[in-house]
C-alpha cells in the first residue's frame, strides 16, 4: 500500500484537527475581547511580572486570557504533528501547506503579543482576527489537497465569478474587523477604538455584504443550471444558507446593542463563512473537466486543453 493511503486516515484527521482548532481559536479570542479580558495579563510573552501563569489569586479575567493563550499550545501540538505526517507523505504540495499553516501558529502569537503591548490597538487586534481566518482557509485547501495533488485549474466566466466571490468575501471578512474596532468591545475599558464612525462603516460593511450574498446567490443558481458537479452546487448553497444567518446575526446584533453572546456567534459565523467561501472557490475552480449534467459554460476549459 502507498504511504499516502497508509497515512490518509491521520492526515484527514488532523486536517480536521487544525480546521476545528482554529476556529475555536477565533471564539475563544472573540470571548477574550467581548469580557473585557484581553488585558486580564497585562505582559507578553509572560502573563504578569516574572510569570508565565496568573499569581496568587487568578482573576477571571486573567483566567480567560490565559486560557486563550494556552490554546495556542494545543494549536502547535496539532501543527507539528500535520507536518511529520504531511513530510512522511512525499507529497511536496503537503509538506508546503503544513509547514505554512505550522508557521501561522507562532506567527499568531507574536501578533497576539504585539497585541497586548499595544494595549490593544484596534488594527493589530483586526490583523490577529484576518490570519486565523487565513489559517482556516488553508486548512480547508489542506483537507481538499489529501483527495488528490491540485489539477490544472478550470477557466471561464463561473470560475472569474467564484473568484471575485471569494475576493468580495475577504474584503467583508476585513471591514468587519474595521466595524468591531470601532464599536464598544474594545477588550478592555482603556484601550482605544479606531476612531471611524460607527454608523459609516457599519453602512460600508453592509454595502459589501449585499454583494457578496449576491454574487454567492448567483453561483447558486447557474451552478446547477449549467450541470456542475453536486459539490459545487453543494458548496454554493451551504455558503448563502451561512451568509443569510451571519445577516441576520449582524442585522439583530446592530439594533440591540451588540449583546455579546451575538457578537460571539458573529465571529463564530466569520470562521465558518471563511471555511465555506474557500470550498466553493476549489470546487468551482476544480471541478471535472465533463461536469455533470447535459451542459456547459462556452468557454470553461481546463487551461491544459489550451496548451
Amino acid at each position: 500500500m502507498p504511504v499516502i493511503q497508509r497515512l490518509d486516515p491521520y492526515l484527514r484527521a488532523l486536517g480536521w484537527a487544525t480546521l476545528v482548532a482554529n476556529c475555536v481559536l477565533v471564539v475563544t479570542g472573540g470571548a477574550v475581547r467581548l469580557t473585557g479580558s484581553g488585558l486580564g495579563c497585562p505582559t507578553w510573552p509572560r502573563c504578569n511580572g516574572d510569570s508565565f501563569t496568573p499569581r496568587h489569586a487568578m482573576s477571571v479575567h486573567a483566567a480567560i486570557e490565559f486560557g486563550n493563550r494556552t490554546l495556542t499550545f494545543v494549536l502547535v501540538a496539532i501543527a507539528v504533528a500535520t507536518f511529520v505526517a504531511a513530510w512522511q507523505s512525499g507529497r511536496r504540495d503537503l509538506r508546503t501547506l503544513a509547514l505554512v499553516i505550522a508557521l501561522g501558529i507562532p506567527a499568531q502569537a507574536i501578533i497576539g503579543g504585539v497585541t497586548v503591548l499595544t494595549d490593544l490597538n484596534p488594527w493589530i487586534v483586526s490583523l490577529h482576527l484576518v490570519v486565523s481566518l487565513g489559517i482556516i482557509s488553508l486548512s480547508v485547501l489542506f483537507l481538499r489537497r489529501l483527495d488528490a495533488p491540485a489539477p490544472p485549474p478550470v477557466r471561464g466566466p463561473l470560475t472569474l465569478l467564484a473568484t471575485l466571490n471569494f475576493a468580495v468575501g475577504w474584503v467583508v471578512l476585513y471591514v468587519g474587523t474595521i466595524v468591531t474596532g470601532s464599536g464598544p468591545h474594545a477588550g478592555d475599558a482603556d484601550s482605544p477604538r479606531n476612531g471611524l464612525d460607527p454608523l459609516q462603516i457599519s453602512q460600508v460593511h453592509a454595502d459589501v455584504v449585499f454583494l457578496f450574498v449576491g454574487l454567492t446567490a448567483a453561483l447558486a443558481l447557474v451552478l446547477p443550471a449549467v450541470g456542475a458537479p453536486s459539490e459545487a452546487v453543494r458548496a454554493a448553497r451551504v455558503l448563502l444558507v451561512l451568509q443569510v444567518a451571519q445577516g441576520a446575526i449582524g442585522f439583530v446584533q446592530y439594533f440591540t446593542d451588540l449583546p455579546v453572546v451575538l457578537v460571539g456567534l458573529h465571529m463564530l459565523g466569520a470562521a465558518l463563512l471563511t471555511a465555506a467561501m474557500t470550498w466553493l472557490l476549489l470546487t468551482v475552480r476544480e471541478r471535472p473537466e465533463r461536469p455533470e449534467g447535459p451542459s456547459v459554460v462556452p468557454g470553461d476549459e481546463r487551461a491544459s486543453a489550451r496548451s
